[in-house]
């Protein structure tokens, strides 16, 4: 029994370090890997954003690198007419505090890179307090979610006051000389 118990130990612990091992190791990689946040792009071509980003609708996710670090991640998105956004969920949560740090980032250097289909947009992420059509942006993610449509009963008022409190964070891509 005691040395069953010393293996499975051995076997847990070696479990730890690889899982160790591959987080450190995908920070320097060309992008994240899947929910693993990844190093700086190293690939992609420097590309002219488009003013119209309706292109990217029904698409589930795209990668972003922040400056400073210069670490990249996959995030869904969401576009209303020809505008593109980003959701930062759960900011006010245990879980949040913990995993979402690249909205903090921000807050010192908004600039960022998209990739998107081997092409790389610098554009800046711009963090939004309200918006008019909050209840359309967060409709998409609800749906991105699996939680099908945002509940009737949800109303746009509680979304503002959601927004407001900071329990999610809305940001806009907008040109990087905007």
């Amino acid at each position: 029994m005691v040395a069953a118990l010393k293996w499975l130990g051995i076997m847990i612990g070696a479990l730890i370090l690889a899982i160790v091992v591959f987080i450190f190791a995908v920070r320097f990689n060309d992008g994240p890997i899947a929910i693993f946040t990844g190093g700086p792009f190293k690939s992609g071509e420097l590309t002219e954003a488009p003013d119209d980003w309706s292109f990217l609708k029904g698409r589930p996710e795209i990668e972003f690198q922040t400056m400073d670090p210069d670490t990249s991640r996959v995030v869904w998105l969401g576009v209303v007419d020809t505008r593109l956004y980003i959701v930062s969920g759960y900011m006010n949560t245990r879980y949040g505090k913990i995993w979402k740090q690249w909205p903090h980032y921000l807050e010192e250097d908004d600039h960022v890179i998209l990739r998107i289909d081997g092409k790389l947009y610098e554009q800046r992420l711009e963090r939004l307090m309200a918006h008019p059509q909050l209840r359309e942006i967060m409709s998409l993610y609800a749906e991105k979610y699996g939680e099908g449509v945002l509940p009737s009963d949800v109303t746009a008022e509680q979304l503002a006051g959601s927004l407001q409190a900071g329990d999610f964070w809305l940001y806009e891509v907008v040109d990087r000389d905007s």
